[in-house]
Parts: structure tokens; sequence; C-alpha cells
């Protein structure tokens, strides 16, 4: 990690998907209020994570990254954490069960506000306004003054994140987490008469384990693993004065830390190679994740690569796939072949939502559950026939029973979109579609377990 970085010298390069804020003492006087505040996450925690994450990059454990497509500040409340939280928990469980390894949880929360747009304006019924940009920016009203960017919404943001990093904190070890309570919820799915028998069977083979482990001596009352977990925090890096003004100095290393979550990522529209978001990126310790769409080349690939994590440490990348179903094949074979030529050390996650979006019959705009599918068993065959990781999956979900993705086995339809549209921004699997995607999942990465198996 390089010593003459500084935190504002991203200021210097090239921005782009960021707010220009009119009122520039505004802007100075919320920037000086962040910088005051303690950091959200902890430089310590932040190294744990590039350490779970480096497992993930050896192939011995298997990364879940969920949560909102963007947080909101009207939407906020303790159930819709606990709600998101336990769909992830139960999620864990499955994968870890199908995958025979750890599985490292990071949640989309406690900081996803920002949202990249293809469009700097939008029109409803002939008038044109600027884009919603997330709510730490601007308002989704479609008013003019809703959508100047005010620079008081950061504040307001670090507040919220505040609370739910706190609340998560006390979910993961307070009892909340315990795995039998966590089984427990997930039975209660594949009760559901619409459930398939292959979930049944899984759900079945998972309380054989548990109840093994009862017997044999170990559960909840004597093992602290099985009644709390590790979860971490991650957001898209974006609004960088605000990513600035929580940067902190680690005392213990002396190197420059992002108190803002635990993992930051660099989207597929701001991963320009002499941008902002990678000057900035590249200086702070944090595990870093890099969105990776179809225009992306395999030479900025590997300046990106090389830019980010110069020493080639294990768990400091994630690179996060998202291609759309029917087009992994055309684009990831060739960035796999040019990481294991130069021998880069990297995570390797699927992100399944971003590439599959289309508009509805109906108006709305949607992902449907098949096609999140398919890229996601392309993304691990694909893995296979280079004989590479498949290290983890990246969802746009929620516990909420909302109705924004079409199908899953509890079929939601295009006539369905408008009962339950809560999203701020793009569309998310509800909390029965994303439990049944990880059964899905499980399902693949039990395969690899037992061809692994079968090879040695």
């Amino acid at each position: 990690m390089t010593r003459v970085w500084n935190k504002s010298d991203w200021r210097n390069k090239p921005r782009v998907q960021m707010p220009e804020y009119t009122d520039a003492a505004a802007l100075n006087a919320a920037e000086a209020q962040l910088a005051k505040y303690p950091p959200l996450v902890f430089a310590g925690e932040a190294r744990r994570l590039k350490d779970k994450l480096g497992q993930v990059a050896e192939g011995q454990a298997f990364l879940l990254q969920g949560g909102d497509c963007a947080e909101s500040f009207s939407e906020f409340s303790a159930d819709t954490i606990r709600d998101t939280f336990r769909v992830m928990l139960q999620m864990a469980v499955v994968l870890t069960y199908g995958a025979k390894c750890p599985v490292v949880k990071v949640g989309r929360m406690a900081g996803q506000f920002a949202k990249p747009r293809s469009a700097d304006t939008e029109t409803i019924d002939g008038v044109e306004l600027p884009s919603y940009r997330g709510d730490i920016i601007n308002d989704i009203d479609f008013t003019p003054e809703s959508r100047i960017p005010d620079p008081q919404r950061m504040l307001q943001a670090y507040t919220q994140a505040a609370a739910s990093l706190n609340l998560l904190r006390a979910f993961s070890t307070g009892g909340y987490a315990d795995i039998h309570q966590v089984h427990r919820w997930t039975l209660g799915f594949t009760s559901d008469a619409k459930a398939t028998d292959k979930y049944r069977d899984m759900a079945a083979r998972i309380s054989d384990s548990l109840d093994f482990m009862t017997a044999a001596g170990v559960n909840s009352g004597n093992s602290n693993k099985l009644r709390t977990v590790e979860f971490f925090t991650s957001h898209e890096a974006l609004l960088l004065e605000y990513e600035e003004a929580l940067c902190r100095i680690d005392s213990t290393t002396g190197v420059p830390v992002a108190g803002s979550g635990h993992m930051i990522w660099i989207g597929d529209r701001t991963r320009q190679p002499d941008g902002a978001h990678v000057e900035f990126a590249k200086g702070v310790q944090n595990p870093i994740g890099l969105k990776c769409g179809p225009t992306i080349s395999t030479d900025d690939l590997k300046q990106l690569i090389s830019t980010l994590n110069p020493e080639n440490e294990a768990g400091r990348l994630t690179l996060i796939n998202r291609f759309g179903a029917g087009k992994v094949g055309d684009h990831m074979p060739k960035l796999i072949r040019a990481v294991q030529e130069e021998g880069f050390k990297v995570v390797w996650s699927c992100d399944p939502m971003h590439g599959n979006t289309i508009k509805a019959a109906s108006g709305y705009k949607t992902r449907p559950f098949e096609s999140v599918l398919r890229e996601v068993r392309e993304f691990f065959e694909i893995h296979k026939s280079e004989g590479t990781y498949p290290g983890g999956v990246h969802f746009e979900m929620t516990g909420k029973d909302v109705t924004e993705c079409t199908g899953g086995v509890r079929a939601v339809k295009d006539e369905d979109l408008s009962d339950r549209y809560h999203t701020a921004c793009d569309p998310r699997l509800n909390a029965s579609q994303s439990l049944e995607l990880a059964f899905l999942v499980a399902e693949e990465l039990s395969h690899q377990v037992e061809e692994r198996r079968a090879a040695v």
C-alpha cells in the first residue's frame, strides 16, 4: 500500500456519477462535521474481513453478499434490518451445507445510499429534472427542490448507518443468529406447499447434521460459533466527499482505512483506471470490490488489479461479474485467463442482478428469477471449465415480501408487480426468492464438492 497517497487526491482526477453541489459553504460544513464523527467501522474489522476473503480467494470459503439496491431514509426501521439480516442468515446456512466450507457474510447495508444512473436527467409527463441519485444526495420526489443535491443528507446517512450497524452487531452476537433458530425459519419455507421436494430434502439433511452435532455434545450452549456470526457491511463508494470525510489513519498500521464500511466497491460506471473512484479506493486498506461488466477489457482489468492490489494480497480484491444471462461465456473466460496469466489473487463473485434488468409489459422495471438463476449457473459452469474457483454471489435482495422480481416458487407474475413494488431504485429479490436461490446455488456448490472429492 503506497504511503504517499492522500485521501483528497481523488479531487484532482476525472469524476463521474457524482453530484455538483451548488452551495460550497454548506458542503464544506457537512464534510467538516462528518470528519469529527467516529468512524462507522474499524480497521481491525476490515482486516478481519480481508483475511476471510483471502480464504475465499484460496478456495477455502464462499462469499455471500446481499442487501438493498439503495437504502432509503423513509423505509428505515429495525424490522427492515432484522428481516434482511434473517434471510441472509438462512441463505448462509444453506450455502454452508452445500459448499462444505465457511460462508463469509457481507451485507449491502449501513452505507448503500448512493446510486449511479444511466442518465443525468429524467423526464415525466414532459417535465425534465435531474435524476434521483440516492437518499444521501437528493430526494426521490419528482420536484425541482427535491432533486437539488443537499450535503446535509450525508449527515442523515451517517446517523442511519450508525444505527444500522449497532443493531446488526446486536443481532450477530445476542443470540438471534443461533443456527438452530435460523434453520427453523428455513424449515418454515420448505414446508410451504409450493416448495419442491429437493428443497425439503436438503433442509432435512441439514436437520440431520444439526441433530448429530447435538447428540455429539456440540450445541449452542457450549459452542459460541453456533449462536453468533460475523457479519460485515459494504457499499458502493460512489459519493467521495462522504468517503473522504470518514477516512481515518489506522493507529495500528499507520495505513488509511475507509471508516464508512468494512468493504467498499467501485461500480462498473466508475472504474476508469485514471478516475477519481479508483484513486480513492487504491489508498485504503479495506477489501475492495470491482464491478466488471461487458465493456471491461482485459488490459483495463490488468491495470485496475495492479493499481488496486499492487502487493497481490489475497482477499484485497473481489471481481464482481455482471454480464447478463446468456452473455457470461462471451466475456468471463477471457477475464479469467488474463488474471490467471498474471498470477493475480482475486475473489471471483457473480452479480446476476444488474445484467438482467428488463421493462415488463406493465411498465415496471423487473428482473426475471430464471434469468438470475441462469447467469449464476453459467458463472459456475465457466469456472469449472477454466479450472478456477467460483468464490461468491452478490444479490440485491430484501427480507420484505415485495413484488419486484418475477418468478420463483411463489411465482410473482407481471401483473403482480404493482402489489408491493417498494424499491427506491432497482428491483430486489424478496425473502422467498432469495432463499430459493440459496438452495439452488447450494446445489451447484454441492456438485462441485462431489467432483473435487471424486478427483482426489
